[in-house]
């Protein structure tokens, strides 16, 4: 089963050599990980994202970030955001 998470860009940065290109700081509420723009060059600062294996792979408005956070919660046996 493959599983993406939403988060919200915070810092984007340059593609440096090697790598597949932009890279972002994404916050996965409290948790900071690094994350590849390859997929949605698009996306910036303030932006929310779905990130699978290390790539942002589509650009989310907030409240479809809500949803997915909540359902994954409840699916984890968590309670509700």
């Amino acid at each position: 089963m493959c599983l993406a998470v939403p988060g919200k860009i915070v810092e984007v940065r340059d593609a440096e050599q090697g790598q597949p290109g932009p890279q972002a700081v994404v916050d996965f509420q409290g948790s900071k990980v690094e994350a590849s723009l390859a997929m949605t060059p698009q996306a910036g600062v303030g932006d929310w994202v779905l990130v699978h294996a290390g790539f942002a792979i589509t650009v989310l408005d907030e409240d479809e970030a809500r949803e997915t956070f909540e359902s994954l919660n409840l699916a984890l046996g968590n309670d509700p955001l």
